[in-house]
């Protein structure tokens, strides 16, 4: 889970680079002298109701030069995006992101070009200690993160894993939706090293959605853990400090 502060710290500043340029990937449009929002719509494929309400517009008849406008359901694709990394920003799946685009290679995307996204599929919030419920895209994302963290671990090991996930979900000190959890940054750092290194991009294995259905079943051999590191991988020194729950494997669990 945790790696030497250097190579953290490089990994960070390469992110924040990449990521700087995914946020200005985000789709908006700069109205120009003579344009409605009729004419925008007709430009990007939606309508003049979706603009509308993406913008709060108290009147879609009143727009003027140089307002910038966002245009919902699309996405601009930036350099170094993948469809996945792209599906993932907005709770999709890359299969139906192709689907919506009519896209032949999937693997096949151009910085500029612009894509449908599919509506629906998102992470909604839980309550703190409720059921967790999660889209085909979360549960994707949600093995990945099992499958890169405990690929060489005990089964048991894996479904603690998964289990410290879902604990942080009902913890208030953390993100409300597994998403969040494995998404969150701190400090400007990611709080999973396959999400800051790129091993999250790897499709988990059978044994992996196995063991995120068994936790979200309510099997957490982690005891209660909300993190877990391995000795032999990380030298810091807070992770060492935390109550210990239980040892699987290479995995010390903690609270």
């Amino acid at each position: 889970m945790f790696k030497p502060f250097k190579r953290v710290l490089l990994m960070a500043m390469a992110l924040l680079l990449l990521g700087s340029g995914v946020v200005e990937a985000a789709l908006s449009h700069t109205v120009v002298p003579g344009e409605t929002v009729w004419l925008i719509s007709q430009k990007y494929d939606t309508t003049v109701a979706a603009i509308t309400e993406a913008n709060n517009l108290a009147n879609p008849n009143l727009i003027y030069s140089g307002q910038k406008l966002s245009i919902p359901n699309k996405h601009k694709v930036a350099r170094g995006e993948s469809l996945w990394r792209i599906a993932q920003k907005y709770g999709s799946t890359a299969a139906a992101i192709a689907q919506a685009n009519n896209l032949a290679n999937p693997n096949l995307i151009y910085p500029g070009q612009i894509l449908t996204i599919p509506a629906g599929g998102g992470s909604s919030p839980v309550s703190r200690g409720g059921r967790v419920s999660l889209s085909n895209a979360d549960l994707d994302l949600f093995a990945r993160l099992v499958h890169a963290e405990a690929a060489g671990e005990p089964y048991v090991g894996q479904v603690a894993v998964a289990a410290t996930v879902l604990n942080r979900v009902k913890d208030s000190r953390y993100p409300n939706t597994v998403r969040g959890v494995i998404l969150q940054v701190w400090g400007g750092f990611y709080q999973y090293s396959p999400v800051q290194d790129g091993r999250i991009n790897l499709p988990a294995s059978e044994s992996a959605n196995r063991a995120v259905q068994d936790a979200l079943n309510g099997w957490d051999p982690s005891n209660g853990a909300t993190g877990f590191y391995n000795p032999a991988k990380t030298n810091n020194q807070w992770v060492r400090m935390q109550p210990v729950t239980t040892v699987i494997g290479n995995h010390v669990f903690f609270r």
